[in-house]
């Protein structure tokens, strides 16, 4: 075992810093930048650990507890490139948030509860007890239910509250399975648990909670009305850390405890079927958040597709797909926020044309839409292509072509979104432009946007590191 104090530094920074928002009076200097300076030294300290997971050494922290509640992390290669994933896609919205939330009354909570989001990623990422793992997870469902009611609004609130009540119905399942495990084998470390056949019905709650949280139908609906949400928020819910966590707690627990192969084909056929339909929604929708929520709901489907089919090239693609879609999507949900500051809606159909007004976030939304679509070369193809290919060798011909005819609809409604948006035509000109929006906003999206195609160019990098992971 090897014993790393600095592991509990991307965990505790980020929980303490929350308090230390929460509760500053006195300093001068603002929440905002606070929050980016915390983010920076949460991405920074989980660098420290890649030289370590790269020779194969797993940094720990291991304090025994009673009821095998023991407090047990672990910086392994998964974890590790999860923990930087967040990090730093959490890093550039909160950068993005210094032009976008505006000092108000509730800008120092936004701040203390966006942080308090990252460090309980954090700590769920690096957890190897499940009981801990729940812990963070609960804490997740409480940052993002006030975030997600950030406007204060009646209609705001309800949604805040079906967001939290979904997702901490799923986790009242997740910890039924987990009860369940501990009744039966007496630890919830997940080393200890390794190749353990556990019993059916923990599985299906853990299955349930992951579906919960990673919003596949049918528990999709919180996710789309979650868009009420300030676009920073919607893009650390969708690309960085809320969605996420269902579906890498899922590759997480079933890497040691595998499923068999009825219980993995239910899987692939639920959200293949949860993909097609989200796919479907966001091709008649309007309303530009919610069509970019589908398609978290949709592309989920191929993450999920690549852990379950229990193959090298299916579980490396769903790491990489898990990366890929975040930088895209965060970058599609800040743009969005750039666009309704410009058009004044979110209505697409009352839109039109925006390419001359904002052409820098035309640009970064279209590579980063590329990305998403899956098109060569950019990030999401390779991970695309993977997971698909991952599908192919599972041998079931009607959840290959599910996912295949999926693929087609994000090619679809991505196109149709981005031609109606920047190309179609303008019901009202546009007195507002990039010169009237943050530096911090605009160049926040391109770096997105061109990290959507560079990914893609450099892909050998993160493969190289994956690849040792299965």
């Amino acid at each position: 075992m090897y014993y790393f104090p600095s592991l509990l530094y991307p965990i505790l920074l980020p929980i303490l810093g929350s308090l230390f928002i929460a509760y500053n009076k006195k300093l001068s200097i603002r929440p905002s930048v606070v929050a980016v300076i915390i983010a920076a030294l949460v991405f920074v300290s989980n660098i420290y650990f890649i030289s370590f997971t790269n020779h194969g050494i797993s940094p720990e922290i291991f304090l025994p507890m009673s009821l095998g509640f023991n407090f047990f992390m672990q910086a392994d290669l998964m974890s590790v490139f999860m923990a930087l994933t967040s990090s730093f896609l959490s890093l550039i919205i909160l950068i993005y948030c210094l032009g976008y939330i505006k000092k108000d009354e509730y800008e120092t909570e936004f701040y203390s509860m966006a942080i308090l989001f990252l460090g309980a990623m954090m700590g769920l990422v690096y957890s190897m007890n499940l009981m801990w793992l729940f812990i963070f997870w609960e804490i997740t469902a409480i940052a993002s239910w006030r975030l997600v009611g950030y406007f204060r609004a009646d209609a705001d609130t309800l949604k805040a509250n079906k967001t939290f009540l979904i997702t901490m119905g799923g986790a009242l399942f997740l910890l039924l399975g987990i009860i369940i495990i501990l009744l039966n084998f007496q630890t919830l470390d997940l080393n200890k648990l390794q190749g353990q056949a556990i019993p059916t019905l923990a599985v299906v709650f853990i299955i349930i909670g992951a579906f919960s949280k990673s919003a596949i139908f049918p528990f999709s609906t919180w996710l789309p009305d979650a868009g009420v949400a300030p676009s920073p928020v919607t893009a650390m819910l969708h690309a960085a850390v809320l969605v996420k966590i269902g579906v890498f707690a899922f590759a997480k627990i079933f890497h040691y405890i595998p499923l068999d192969v009825d219980m993995s084909t239910l899987v692939l056929y639920m959200t293949g079927i949860s993909s097609l339909i989200a796919g479907g929604a966001a091709l008649i929708e309007t309303n530009i958040k919610r069509i970019i929520a589908y398609s978290t709901i949709s592309q989920i489907g191929f993450i999920f597709l690549g852990f379950a089919t229990y193959t090298q090239i299916g579980f490396v693609g769903g790491m990489l797909f898990i990366l890929m879609h975040g930088i895209s999507k965060a970058g599609l949900f800040l743009a969005a926020g750039t666009i309704e500051h410009t058009a004044h809606t979110k209505d697409i159909s009352k839109m039109g044309n925006l390419f001359k007004a904002i052409p820098i976030t035309g640009v970064a939304f279209g590579l980063c839409a590329l990305s998403v679509m899956g098109i060569p070369p950019f990030g999401g193809f390779f991970s695309k292509m993977m997971v698909i290919k991952s599908a192919a060798g599972f041998g079931n011909p009607v959840i290959f072509t599910i996912f295949l005819l999926g693929a087609l609809l994000t090619i679809l409604y991505l196109t149709r979104l981005f031609y109606l948006v920047f190309f179609g035509s303008p019901t009202k000109s546009y007195k507002e432009t990039e010169k009237g929006t943050s530096n911090w906003m605009v160049y926040s999206v391109l770096t997105l946007g061109v990290l959507s195609l560079i990914s893609g160019l450099l892909v050998k990098f993160p493969l190289k590191f994956l690849i040792n992971v299965f």
